[in-house]
């Protein structure tokens, strides 16, 4: 597979970050992950690892194969100048956090190189403010796991023009992905319409209206659902399902999106789900 392009920055090793660098990786790309912190960066390139393994055993990928996406795979603490087209971000939920990458990234990168974030939930539009190039900031929002997933939320800002779109579009498309476009509105398409269904699944235990084996079961055997609402918070993270739901009441000013106050409790309890061992479910 021909890739888009040939030099992409990825910034945030965690989750998310590492599987974007895969994908890019696999379709070609040199790829530089970026993350301050150095254990981030060999928990990363251990993920990665163990990914490319699993395709391995599937005999998905050839060893030569895996080992070259990872060669290919470049690692650094800081955003020094950069000689990327595309930069991704993929930081932490929060937009005091992504604007100061985007402001470093504005400043390390040409003026061709088109800056994305795989924000969930924040404005494009406000992320885009802090730079000097709004028109080549865009959404690009990648499904956990990263290399398995096939969608893409492309998401315009206000100033976002019609060819980076096109451009990050044709991208998605050469990396095997399905792009979707969306507004710049909160939690797009994907979590304005999974995050309610959560909080509520949250509502329902809090209220003991069923157990959560019991929430998970109906949702799985009657709506045909891959996993149950609590299963997939604890995958997503719960902090994470509080951040976007935030986002959402704030940006929407509906009480509709009103965290469940049993979710704040278990995020103040630092019960975030797989990532820390125990959410709805222990791990």
């Amino acid at each position: 597979m021909a890739a888009v392009y040939d030099n992409v920055a990825v910034v945030g090793a965690g989750t998310m970050g590492n599987g974007i660098a895969q994908v890019f990786a696999a379709a070609g790309s040199t790829v530089e992950l970026v993350d301050v912190d150095r254990g981030a960066l060999d928990r990363g390139l251990a993920t990665i690892e163990k990914s490319l393994a699993r395709f391995v055993a599937k005999e998905q990928l050839s060893a030569d194969d895996a080992a070259a996406i990872k060669g290919r795979i470049r690692t650094s603490q800081k955003i020094a100048k950069s000689d990327a087209q595309l930069a991704v971000e993929a930081v932490a939920e929060r937009v005091d956090v992504k604007r100061a990458v985007f402001q470093g990234l504005d400043r390390a990168c040409g003026p061709e190189t088109i800056l994305a974030t795989n924000t969930s939930s924040i404005s494009i539009t406000t992320i885009a403010a802090a730079t000097q190039r709004p028109d080549r900031v865009i959404g690009m929002h990648f499904m956990n796991p990263v290399p398995l997933m096939k969608l893409v939320e492309v998401i315009r800002g206000q100033e976002t023009s019609d060819e980076t779109c096109a451009a990050v579009v044709a991208c998605a498309e050469a990396l095997g992905k399905v792009p979707v476009e969306a507004q710049d509105y909160p939690g797009f398409v994907s979590n304005r319409v999974l995050m309610p269904m959560i909080n509520e699944a949250v509502f329902c235990l809090m209220e003991g209206v069923s157990t959560r084996e019991g929430i998970d079961t109906v949702m799985k055997l009657g709506m045909n659902h891959p996993m149950g609402p609590l299963t997939l918070a604890d995958f997503i993270g719960l902090d994470v399902c509080l951040a976007i739901l935030q986002v959402l009441h704030e940006g929407l000013g509906d009480p509709k999106y009103r965290p469940c106050p049993l979710l704040r409790r278990m995020v103040a309890a630092g019960h975030l789900g797989r990532k820390s061992g125990q959410g709805f479910y222990r791990y």
